[in-house]
């Protein structure tokens, strides 16, 4: 029997979840949900043999479905996949997992009651790029890890549900959790707000053990679209050009040492090597995302991204926004 699987919610993401799930063996995408009719009538142009419905509860409670695809705005969330895991749906759910971490919480008890998958798409960790860096990192040719260093910014798009930083800086957010075995401990971030109401620019500053750091910059008022990332080692670095078609990541053989010979710091001897470019997996991330969640569940497996991983990245999110509030202050995360 296929599994049947459904999507709520068809702005930007859902229609690419849909179109992702059409090509998985063993999957119908059986039903649409949104609430505005037009996009409806989009979706029945494109695939004829889709139902649509404007109540999600419809999708909800019809018991041949058997999961949910959740890409709504983020403040309905937790209302729906509640309602979808209690009527024993399996669940994906866009990015932020919920708006806050008692919910998150909430959320994850209640799949472990109904013995349901949860797994939260945050896409980036199914990218090529971003799993050779794990690679690298996990076989330690970056040697000891300094920093990590985004810059995710555009123009626009100005969002009235959420600001800049539940929007972009999740991405970062996931990928730091993703790569790095040294959780965040403290955070403090400075942004700023001049047309829409909400914060459209900021620049986040999380402390690891060690001395590792993490910084993020998103905006959406910058005249250029960026996306790059570094991560430096004592042995080698890494950028990550999300920009480039193809040659995404390069690995620099550069660094710093000292001279042995000198009893100060002030001679230090630069290192500069090969740069390599690696060829890396150009599957399309979302079509992984699916497959993983319909590989969890045929196999009853806990997907790689669960609850628990957004659960952190909403925690980090909520130190966040209580640097905000108290004008940039260093925030410890719970």
């Amino acid at each position: 029997m296929p599994i049947k699987i459904a999507v709520i919610g068809c702005g930007y993401w859902g229609p690419n979840l849909i179109r992702n799930l059409q090509q998985i063996d063993g999957v119908q995408a059986t039903f649409v949900c949104d609430i505005e009719q037009t996009k409806l009538e989009n979706i029945k142009k494109a695939y004829p043999h889709i139902r649509v419905t404007k109540d999600y509860l419809e999708i909800i409670k019809n018991p041949e479905i058997d999961a949910v695809c959740i890409a709504t705005p983020l403040a309905t969330h937790f209302e729906i996949t509640k309602a979808a895991l209690l009527n024993n749906k399996d669940v994906l759910v866009e990015k932020p997992f919920t708006l806050s971490s008692k919910e998150a919480r909430e959320l994850i008890n209640l799949t472990e009651e109904k013995k349901r998958i949860l797994m939260v798409d945050h896409t980036f960790l199914f990218t090529g790029a971003v799993n050779k860096i794990k690679e690298l990192i996990d076989r330690g040719e970056l040697g000891k890890l300094y920093y990590f260093d985004s810059e995710r910014v555009n123009l626009g798009l100005l969002r009235s549900d959420t600001n800049v930083i539940w929007d972009l800086a999740t991405h970062d957010l996931s990928i730091i959790d993703y790569l790095f075995d040294q959780k965040p401990i403290t955070v403090s971030a400075v942004c700023s707000s001049h047309i829409c109401g909400k914060e459209e620019m900021a620049h986040i500053t999380l402390k690891h053990q060690e001395g590792f750091i993490s910084h993020i910059h998103v905006s959406w008022l910058s005249p250029v679209k960026l996306r790059k990332i570094l991560v430096g080692g004592d042995k080698k670095m890494i950028l990550y050009n999300d920009i480039e078609p193809v040659e995404k990541i390069k690995i620099y053989d550069r660094g710093i040492d000292l001279d042995p010979n000198q009893i100060t710091s002030f001679t230090p001897l630069y290192r500069g090597g090969d740069i390599i470019i690696p060829k890396i997996d150009q599957t399309e991330a979302l079509n992984k995302v699916v497959e993983h969640f319909v590989e969890c569940i045929k196999e009853r497996k806990k997907p790689l991204i669960d609850g628990e991983a957004g659960l952190r990245v909403v925690k980090i999110l909520e130190a966040i926004d209580k640097s905000i509030l108290e004008k940039g202050r260093e925030i410890v995360i719970i």
